[in-house]
């Protein structure tokens, strides 16, 4: 201490901290002969969580995608007065809490619930199945909550698509999908991308829904941050996991520019 003064020290018992607890995230470690190496089979848990999470978020946008691109060309295309009744029920999830949303997923999928009850009565089981705690009941919640983030800026780019395109494909003597297509299909991509990108983002920090409806291996990374950070109270491996977590969000992030181009997205 007399050699040095004591924000030196600090700096460097600070950074050796840091680099103890961003290794612990990645399940790195050093060995005897001084080699950064995998920690050992015991002892890894967060590449895992991360790929699930990763994993559970990619899931969920495809769905949302195979689900929302449809109603929102039903959406852009009806009368305008049964198109706003639709769009309301649509945005009806945005007025109800993200817990009460939850919890009432908890109660349809139970064993008990009315889920299993009417396959039951149609006769497509046997038993009851486990839908709840489960990781389709995990993606079922969470495809329920972020449909509206993924459907509407798909919505608002259609609805600035003419339909003149598509009819003039079908003059030139096109065919209706090969209208659709090749005309109309692409100039929703921005919209798509918009929603997907959203969506995805959003899922990488999900906690709630997979820490009610999920099992013990359906949890996501953010369950791990409020883990270390409430009961734990080891805040510095609650910070490097979030640490790697955004770092990994930008990297995707910088990927998608490269690939698609952040200019091209829409939100409406």
């Amino acid at each position: 201490w007399g050699k040095v003064d004591t924000w030196t020290v600090l700096k460097r018992a600070g950074s050796r901290t840091t680099s103890f607890y961003l290794m612990k995230s990645l399940d790195l470690q050093w060995n005897q002969q001084n080699e950064l190496t995998r920690a050992a089979p015991d002892q890894r848990l967060f590449v895992d969580v991360f790929i699930r999470t990763l994993g559970i978020s990619t899931l969920v946008t495809l769905a949302t995608l195979l689900l929302g691109f449809p109603l929102a060309y039903m959406l852009a295309t009806l009368p305008p007065r049964y198109s706003n009744l639709l769009l309301i029920l649509v945005l009806l999830p945005f007025w109800t809490s993200l817990l009460v949303r939850t919890t009432a997923w908890v109660v349809v999928l139970q064993t008990e619930g009315p889920i299993n009850d009417l396959l039951l009565f149609l006769g497509l089981t046997d038993e009851r199945l486990q839908l709840i705690f489960s990781r389709f009941g995990t993606i079922v919640a969470m495809t329920h909550i972020q449909l509206p983030f993924t459907l509407l800026p798909i919505y608002s780019v259609m609805k600035t698509i003419s339909p003149n395109y598509v009819r003039a494909g079908r003059s030139l003597g096109s065919g209706p999908f090969h209208a659709f297509w090749r005309i109309y299909f692409p100039q929703t991509i921005p919209g798509i991308a918009a929603g997907c990108l959203l969506t995805f983002i959003l899922c990488l920090g999900y906690y709630i829904t997979p820490a009610l409806v999920g099992g013990p291996t359906d949890q996501m990374i953010s369950y791990f941050v409020a883990l270390y950070t409430n009961r734990e109270l080891n805040w510095g491996q609650a910070s490097a996991l979030g640490a790697v977590l955004l770092c990994a969000t930008l990297i995707l992030y910088a990927v998608y520019n490269r690939l698609v181009g952040i200019d091209k997205m829409k939100l409406g």
